[in-house]
């Protein structure tokens, strides 16, 4: 006598039809059922997780600072930059062939003039440090106004950058000793340029802390151009003018970058750290 075969099924599932939702249970992907994936909860509370009680940027990004750059592009940020510096360094202390070229190069390009005079004047302090200060100060209005914890941190992290400068730039200048192109009085301490760097930390730091304020990409992008266009001003104008050898200024855009990007990972690291340990809201058990 033959056994009647009977279809394979797991416990629970008395017949070969698909299972049939049980009653008094959601399915698991109905919109808002807690487990779903999404950000609702049925029972309409906000998600048990520090995530989920995050405030959004004007982006619609968590925290308020801008987005950091990936491993491998900060790799290149830190890592490239210091290299360089400290390689221009070692060339002015050894008076090595790099001062050459930079000599030469100084020459063609030094051509002392009213405009390169006025140029050169935007990486002077009383011109680009204001500049910070602005910035800074909309920044954490803007922060302190959306409720956002923490909020005088970036503007304060800004003046702690700008006050770094010195503190680099005159070891550095004292350590290397390097005099000043013909088109200035005989002096040394030349390299790197301080008046460089201030153009670089003043209008970098101002950038990122305006951007994230800044919801339409145009604005943003404007932003961006005119730091650029400022430090590169500045630049320009204090080699045409003689103030400094290019390879000064060269240094001190990577002695800038450096800064920069110490700059916005402390302030993207202490976002990410109060988000992370913000409480959840609760109305109730879980």
């Amino acid at each position: 006598m033959r056994d009647t075969p009977r279809p394979q099924g797991s416990v629970g599932e008395p017949g070969p039809w698909p299972p049939q939702p049980r009653p008094g249970r959601a399915l698991a992907h109905t919109h808002g059922a807690s487990g779903s994936g999404s950000p609702h909860r049925s029972d309409g509370r906000p998600p048990q997780t520090p995530r989920g009680a995050r405030r959004s940027d004007p982006f619609g990004r968590p925290g308020i600072t801008p987005p950091v750059p990936g491993r491998p592009t900060l790799f290149l940020l830190l890592l490239l930059p210091a290299v360089l510096f400290g390689l221009s360094t070692w060339q002015v202390v050894a008076d090595g062939p790099l001062l050459r070229l930079d000599e030469r190069l100084s020459r063609v390009l030094r051509h002392p003039d009213r405009a390169s005079e006025l140029l050169s004047d935007l990486g002077n302090v009383p011109v680009a440090v204001p500049v910070l200060a602005l910035a800074a100060a909309y920044a954490a209005w803007r922060a302190r106004r959306a409720g956002t914890e923490g909020w005088w941190r970036p503007a304060a992290a800004a003046g702690v950058l700008m006050a770094l400068v010195p503190a680099l730039v005159v070891p550095v200048k004292l350590l290397t000793d390097r005099p000043g192109t013909p088109a200035v009085p005989p002096a040394t301490g030349y390299f790197p340029s301080g008046h460089t760097a201030t153009a670089a930390v003043a209008y970098g730091t101002a950038a990122l802390l305006l951007l994230p304020w800044l919801r339409q990409a145009p604005a943003r992008r404007a932003v961006i151009a005119v730091a650029v266009a400022l430090l590169l001003g500045a630049s320009y104008g204090l080699v045409r003018r003689g103030y400094h050898w290019p390879l000064d200024v060269a240094a001190s855009w990577c002695l800038g970058t450096l800064l920069l990007t110490a700059f916005l990972l402390t302030v993207s690291r202490s976002s990410r750290r109060r988000s992370a340990g913000t409480p959840s809201s609760r109305t109730g058990p879980s």
